[in-house]
């Protein structure tokens, strides 16, 4: 019976990061380029291909995490984790994408990270494509709009799961996807091109990757019974604006370009209200024979997804929006970061009753966390108080959601280490309850700090989600 007065006993507690914002060691030991490699002011700035040499990329070097993983996962264990969620990055496995072996040197390093993981009593809850997919898959092939990545992907897939399925019970196969129509660059690799009608590219892109995900998730459970694969998601939330009945319509029809991702992985078909959206926007999708019954027949096991803040939406304007969502007008009854995210763990609980309702499929908090700016304070301590006041809030809304009859896999703060902002490529923009010294230039030791909300996560976890205070 499931639990609804507290979180269950084998709820997953834990925190999140990606290859691509961490690792750094971009081109070592025989990796190849991402596409994450070429950003060098984040998914919403510029994009080089060739790279620049007096240019600073920050996914380079990121924190070096590469190089230092036994000692991070050590802080990670010092606050109790169970689970530790992060990529693999696909071109340390194969370097262009379209390689015939892979590249032994990365294979080995992850074993050594999942099997760290482990032996600190870590649960690995891995991304296989992570906005990391191989530069050369996007400059040669123009990304997921290419139905040969489908053949591409599902080899990487097989050679990961034949390396480390018995280490690996959760996966995720592309995160965030419905990212995709927000920004087909980092989501899909799809690079627009001069007079192309980009929504078409956006379209074919994502039902390639939804038979990309169908065939995962059927070779997974082959390879490995008892997996679960996971679908990955976008999905903090949008009010009306006021309840005019046009702000609440148009609100309605802006989710649902997020809802729709998720609507073809969890329950297996296209939905009838995009084939509106395909015809304003001169949309034709190829399709193969067969893939809509791939589609239906090999849908998630659980939906994950990120949930950050919410905004509201007027009737009239454009649908905004970048890595931590929808981006409107501010709700005047909530505080915002000073990036503008506005803080609403009521909006959490609500999430996670609409997504439990829409899909009857377990849920997994992937992503949930506060990017602030943190100092060091004159007694050498860094005191965010803020960031313990949001993650409380949030554990408190997300254990009213299990009254409610949610059923919860677990939650993953992003990320438990500071590390690139995904959307900026800063590092001032810091989520960690473990403070590195690093800044926006690159410049800093990458010492690794312990903030005030690191012992009282770990309280929390120890508690399994009793202790808040």
């Amino acid at each position: 019976m499931y639990s609804r007065e507290k979180f269950p006993e084998n709820f997953l507690w834990g925190g999140a990061i990606a290859a691509n914002q961490a690792e750094g060691a971009y081109l070592e030991d025989g990796k190849g380029l991402s596409i994450a490699d070429g950003f060098p002011h984040g998914f919403q700035g510029p994009f080089d291909y060739p790279l620049k040499e007096d240019t600073y990329y920050p996914s380079h070097e990121a924190i070096d995490f590469y190089h230092r993983y036994r000692e991070d996962l050590e802080l990670m264990e010092g606050m109790h984790f169970n689970a530790f969620r992060t990529s693999i990055s696909w071109p340390r496995i194969f370097p262009n994408g379209d390689e015939e072996e892979p590249n032994e040197k990365g294979l080995k390093y992850y074993d050594d990270l999942f099997d760290e993981m482990i032996r600190r009593g870590m649960e690995p809850v891995i991304t296989l494509s992570h906005y990391e997919t191989p530069m050369h898959l996007a400059m040669e092939y123009g990304g997921w709009r290419n139905r040969k990545l489908i053949d591409f992907f599902l080899k990487y897939c097989r050679v990961v799961f034949e390396r480390y399925g018995k280490k690996v019970r959760y996966w995720m196969t592309f995160n965030e996807i419905n990212n995709m129509r927000r920004n087909p660059r980092s989501a899909g690799a799809v690079f627009p091109k001069p007079g192309e009608n980009v929504q078409q590219a956006v379209y074919q892109a994502s039902h390639n990757m939804f038979v990309a995900n169908a065939l995962a998730v059927k070779l997974g459970h082959e390879m490995m019974p008892g997996s679960m694969i996971g679908g990955m998601f976008s999905l903090s939330n949008v009010y009306p604006n006021t309840c005019k009945p046009e702000d609440v319509f148009e609100t309605m029809e802006l989710r649902r370009t997020s809802l729709f991702y998720s609507d073809v992985m969890l329950r297996g078909k296209y939905p009838g209200y995009v084939y509106r959206i395909w015809d304003e926007k001169d949309v034709h999708v190829e399709m193969e024979e067969g893939d809509l019954d791939l589609i239906a027949k090999y849908t998630n096991d659980y939906l994950a997804f990120s949930y950050y803040r919410t905004t509201t939406h007027i009737f009239g304007e454009p649908f905004n929006g970048h890595t931590g969502g929808d981006q409107g007008a501010p709700n005047p009854y909530l505080e915002s970061t000073p990036w503008g995210w506005q803080i609403d763990p009521l909006g959490f609980r609500y999430t996670l009753n609409e997504l439990y309702d829409r899909y009857q499929k377990p849920l997994f908090v992937v992503e949930n966390g506060l990017g602030q700016i943190d100092e060091i304070a004159a007694d050498g301590h860094i005191h965010d108080d803020y960031r313990i006041d949001y993650t409380r809030k949030h554990i408190q809304a997300m254990k009213q959601a299990i009254k409610d009859g949610v059923e919860i896999l677990g939650y993953t703060y992003w990320g438990p280490i500071d590390i690139v902002s995904a959307g900026t490529g800063e590092m001032k923009k810091r989520y960690g309850f473990v403070y590195v010294d690093k800044d926006n230039e690159g410049n800093g030791t990458l010492k690794r700090i312990k903030k005030d909300s690191y012992d009282w996560y770990a309280r929390v976890i120890a508690s399994n989600g009793e202790d808040l205070d």
